[in-house]
């Protein structure tokens, strides 16, 4: 340690021999790091915006349907109102909510036209725990409860059949009896939110759509969502120890294309930092083995004085570690600096409604991860110090004869 707290002050004044050359290189590592962090920060945030958007439109972070229901999403396949130990999981601190559903396809028609949808019973207060649907009633109201025999549709679908508010549609499915069942119901909301929402969905009380489809107290499905600071596969795994004859699985197998966005965001940012490690690490070698040259009269003097070359290397690689960290520090204050005035939200715009129709939100918001800042700044530090080993070993291998002799 005292060794080394004698050639640190060395090292930091052989940076500054040739301060332009020195500050080409912070400015080098500098970009480089402020580029890793802001896309981690920025790749992040639309990953996280995708999933929530998933998720809170409709699907929770995992779902418990009967068996076959999956493969053949009809009317047919139910099963019951959760009990024992189903019951006892949802009510588990585990689960920050859950929601019960009855969900078939159905066709929807208007005095003009008709739609297939997918028509939902629900319980309005229990969806507010897992959904954001029914805070995004534009025109009129939400369902009050759930034997509310009026139909919530999208702004879009309300178009598409060229009705509003107060008008009747009528509802048709195929019911528990295997024979085709109608009903009448009053627009009474129409709701804002991501075009195939729009399109697709239409609700009702979760008892008025039991009472039309003759399924009784039955469900096609249960969304929940995991309580905070809890692990969602653990808890998926809880969920299936007390219904194994239910299918349950996470937002993974509902989302795929949030899932892939969420999966590949780190790739990228990986692929990245290679990039941007291989075009800093020119950098600092070239500056190092620069140095060397320059100096190899005195490498050579300071070995003839008995200074060993294990220093030589710990002189030239301290030389490149304050360079380094120097430079992460300058990036990680421009990276913040870039972020912090995002961290309000960005909205994508006039592209909200593509980003939407790949399952983004229209606003997603970066954040300074301090933890990633530590880890991907010490990981380049690293990699920029185990970079100069070779101009250190350059530098450890000179013949103080030889050096000492060179005018």
């Amino acid at each position: 340690m005292g060794r080394l707290g004698l050639i640190a002050p060395i090292a930091w004044r052989n940076l500054w021999r040739n301060p332009r050359r020195t500050i080409i290189t912070l400015i080098v590592v500098a970009v480089g790091v402020w580029s890793v962090l802001s896309l981690s920060a920025m790749m992040r945030a639309i990953a996280v915006s995708s999933r929530d958007a998933s998720l809170r439109l409709l699907t929770g972070e995992a779902e418990i349907h009967a068996p076959g229901y999956l493969g053949d999403p009809g009317v047919a396949h139910r099963m019951p109102v959760p009990r024992g130990a189903l019951l006892h999981f949802l009510q588990s601190p585990s689960v920050a909510g859950w929601a019960p559903r009855l969900r078939v396809p159905a066709i929807v028609q208007s005095e003009y036209r008709s739609r297939a949808i997918t028509f939902l019973g629900v319980v309005p207060r229990r969806e507010r725990l897992v959904s954001d649907l029914p805070a995004s009633v534009a025109q009129g109201h939400y369902l009050s409860g759930p034997s509310d025999n009026g139909i919530v549709i999208g702004a879009d679908l309300a178009a598409h059949l060229k009705t509003r508010l107060g008008k009747r549609v009528i509802v048709m499915s195929q019911a528990s009896d295997g024979h085709l069942t109608e009903q009448s119901y009053t627009v009474i909301g129409i709701f804002d939110g991501p075009q195939a929402a729009e399109d697709e969905f239409a609700f009702t009380g979760l008892l008025a759509a039991q009472s039309m489809l003759g399924t009784g107290p039955d469900l096609s499905e249960i969304a929940f969502d995991a309580a905070e600071k809890t692990d969602l596969e653990n808890v998926v795994t809880s969920a299936r120890r007390s219904a194994p004859a239910l299918d349950i699985e996470s937002w993974k197998m509902f989302a795929p294309l949030a899932y892939a966005l969420e999966s590949l965001s780190d790739t990228y940012i990986v692929v990245w930092l290679t990039i941007m490690f291989v075009l800093m690490a020119i950098g600092i070698v070239n500056t190092q083995l620069m140095a060397v040259f320059e100096r190899t009269r005195e490498l050579g003097l300071l070995q003839a004085l008995g200074m060993r070359p294990i220093l030589i290397v710990a002189q030239v690689a301290l030389e490149s570690g304050l360079l380094v960290g120097l430079g992460i520090i300058i990036g990680a204050l421009l990276s913040a600096a870039t972020i912090l005035p995002l961290r309000h939200g960005v909205d994508f715009g006039q592209f909200a409604n593509a980003a939407q129709s790949y399952g983004v939100g229209r606003i997603f918001y970066p954040k300074v991860d301090l933890l990633a800042f530590v880890q991907f700044g010490l990981v380049i530090w690293i990699l920029g110090v185990v970079a100069t080993l070779w101009p250190a070993r350059a530098a450890a291998k000179v013949d103080p004869v030889q050096a000492m002799s060179q005018s």
